[in-house]
């Protein structure tokens, strides 16, 4: 799961005393307005789906995922652990409205007793269903033992680590929830006692994060968390600001769930057999545009990706090839080489917010020629044309898809 933007996408939940809601009959748990927030709050881990009567889809998933629940169900009897509940999108509308549901079947995964933006994708089988809880109930932290295996350990892709006096403490228990949130992000090592003693102050528990120093996709290659660790939001804050990665490299696999976040994508098409432009872009990124939370930065195989690249009038020969899909259009970044230039990609992003290439698509005549101020050469315009990656959403072939229009750009 990736948790990105805004922590609006986090529900809150209040604090109170909470009825559990069993699973009866080993099916799937009813969810209606007035239990979903005390089912969420009462299980580490819940699957919901969003379906109507009407949807062929969701017809076709309702046996599955009530054989599912019944198995998971057997296999995990106790209360509190999980949950498969089902959301009757016509007669619970509310619910569905706080989910953001425009799509049916849409499988919503809460954890932790949090509701975020994570959406089950994978295979529509009781098999899949079952492995996939079975994962989501697996430990998330990986305890070490001795200090060379802290040492040898893993860091490409993020690590945190808890230094905690002993497991009963309140604040590993908290630790232990948010890994769960972000086991797919990051990694996660925890130890305790002796085996850590020495590398925390005296009395208190400490948590660290590491990345590989020859990462450039990260922030900060070490940090340390300052708050308070029993303070579940700032704790969840800090480590998804940690382990997200500045840029993702898009694949047929988390094609969906990338275009669903919403935001634009500034893609960087590259070939496999050179990595340098990889590498190049994601310093850029890092160095330049480290804050900019409106679009989503992403590299992308050429192979893997020929037909957007064939769109666009290019070709493996022409890459590295720079390109903003706004799901409206893409415009392609005039020369790659120009992204060493401070501020030019930045103004590319800020040409498409401010309507300029909306208005160079629409008025080629008027094509802009003005220079920002650190640029030396003037800048030609970008070349548009209409969005590919827009045929990555969700599919009518899979999904029910509710009209909702995205403002043009």
């Amino acid at each position: 799961m990736k948790v990105t933007g805004s922590w609006d996408i986090l529900i809150p939940l209040t604090i109170l005393c909470c009825k559990l809601y069993p699973a009866t009959g080993g099916s799937a748990v009813v969810i209606t307005n007035e239990n979903w927030e005390n089912i969420i709050k009462s299980n580490d881990v819940v699957l919901l789906n969003f379906y109507v009567d009407w949807c062929r889809f969701s017809k076709q998933l309702e046996p599955i995922f009530e054989e599912a629940a019944a198995r998971i169900r057997e296999q995990f009897p106790e209360d509190g652990r999980v949950i498969l509940g089902k959301v009757n999108c016509d007669d619970e509308s509310e619910v569905a409205n706080r989910f953001d549901i425009f799509k049916y079947p849409t499988l919503k995964v809460a954890k932790s007793g949090l509701t975020i933006n994570q959406e089950y994708r994978g295979q529509r089988s009781v098999k899949a269903f079952v492995e996939f809880v079975e994962r989501e109930l697996s430990g998330p932290i990986k305890e070490f033992q001795n200090i060379s295996e802290l040492h040898d350990a893993d860091v490409g892709d993020g690590l945190v680590i808890g230094y905690f006096i002993s497991r009963d403490h309140e604040e590993y228990l908290s630790y232990r929830r948010v890994a769960r949130i972000y086991r797919n992000d990051c990694k996660f090592m925890v130890g305790f006692g002796e085996v850590s003693r020495d590398l925390h102050p005296p009395g208190e528990n400490l948590l660290i994060f590491r990345a590989d120093f020859l990462n450039i996709n990260y922030k900060e290659y070490y940090s340390e968390y300052s708050g308070n660790l029993t303070n579940f939001m700032d704790l969840m804050s800090w480590v998804s600001d940690k382990c997200k990665p500045l840029v993702r490299d898009i694949t047929f696999d988390n094609a969906e769930e990338l275009t669903e976040e919403g935001l634009p994508l500034l893609i960087a098409f590259y070939n496999k057999n050179d990595l340098g432009p990889v590498r190049e872009f994601q310093t850029v990124v890092k160095t330049q545009l480290a804050d900019e939370k409106r679009v989503n930065f992403l590299t992308a195989d050429g192979a893997l990706f020929g037909h957007p690249l064939f769109h666009m009038g290019k070709s493996m020969d022409d890459l590295p090839v720079i390109a903003i899909d706004s799901f409206q259009h893409m415009y392609v970044f005039p020369k790659f080489a120009d992204i060493h230039q401070p501020g030019v990609l930045k103004k590319f992003i800020d040409d498409l917010f401010t309507g300029q290439h909306h208005l160079d698509y629409h008025n080629p005549k008027d094509s802009f020629e003005e220079t920002i101020e650190t640029a030396v050469e003037v800048l030609t315009p970008p070349a548009i044309h209409e969005s590919k990656f827009k045929e990555l959403l969700p599919s009518k072939h899979r999904y029910t898809l509710l009209n909702r229009s995205r403002d043009e750009l």
